[in-house]
């Protein structure tokens, strides 16, 4: 029976006193907590699999309400999520939440509080790829490693990182719409996908990830992704999950 492995870390870095990151994996989430061993969970292949990393936004009161918030919702909402359409509504549902649950217009020490997206839905014959904000997906398939996200950040020099954003659910003392990125991809035999938060990919390059996918999968991919990024100086929190569909 085809079914969806989905291997997972998350961990505050060694800089960051806490972790803002959540993920969700199907009904599963994972808030805010502080793990140095991969988890594995696995799904038949069928109802659409929600799998997604909120990365709360540093320098604003919340971030780890409102990354979780974003990750219980999509929890809800995951069977549901059955199109593209589908997608941009229940992302757009978070943002409202997150808005809502600062206080919405009124001032409270939760305003502006925000989070940035990034995920997956695994279907019988199609990926819907998502995001809002910095946080990655990537593909792993024979041509090597490459991302499929759309990074919401301002021009910035090649080879250097930005923390800032350009939309985000959440972040403004008013409510701001959000354009969320989706394509729909099809599913090719033999192609992982890797979701992750900006802690991974700020100190790591692409090449470098390309070659720990290429020696390792599942849970073990999943160390070697955090282990890199914590040798690297584990500058903020470091969210990962490594997706794969197998028979």
């Amino acid at each position: 029976m085809p079914y969806v492995a989905v291997s997972s870390i998350s961990h505050p870095g060694l800089l960051r006193e806490r972790n803002e990151d959540s993920l969700v994996v199907g009904p599963w989430t994972l808030c805010g907590t502080v793990t140095e061993n991969p988890q594995t969970l696995v799904f038949p292949l069928g109802t659409p699999l929600v799998v997604a990393v909120a990365d709360g936004l540093g320098g604003h009161p919340g971030g780890d309400v409102a990354s979780s918030l974003v990750a219980r919702n999509l929890a809800a909402l995951g069977p549901a999520l059955t199109s593209e359409v589908a997608v941009r509504d229940a992302v757009n549902a978070c943002n409202r939440a997150v808005y809502q649950a600062a206080g919405g217009d009124e001032e409270t020490p939760l305003t502006a509080m925000g989070t940035t997206v990034a995920g997956v839905v695994v279907q019988p014959e199609s990926m819907l790829v998502f995001n809002v904000g910095d946080s990655q997906v990537f593909v792993a398939g024979g041509d090597g490693l490459s991302q499929v996200s759309v990074d919401d950040n301002p021009p910035h020099p090649p080879g250097r990182t930005t923390s800032l954003v350009t939309q985000c659910l959440g972040g403004s003392p008013t409510y701001r719409a959000v354009h969320p990125h989706v394509t729909s991809r099809s599913l090719a035999p033999g192609e992982r996908y890797l979701i992750c938060s900006d802690g991974l990919t700020d100190p790591l390059t692409t090449d470098v990830l390309d070659e720990i996918l290429s020696e390792h999968d599942d849970g073990r991919a999943a160390f070697e992704l955090w282990k890199a990024a914590i040798e690297a100086g584990g500058p903020d929190n470091i969210t990962v999950a490594v997706v794969r569909v197998g028979e």
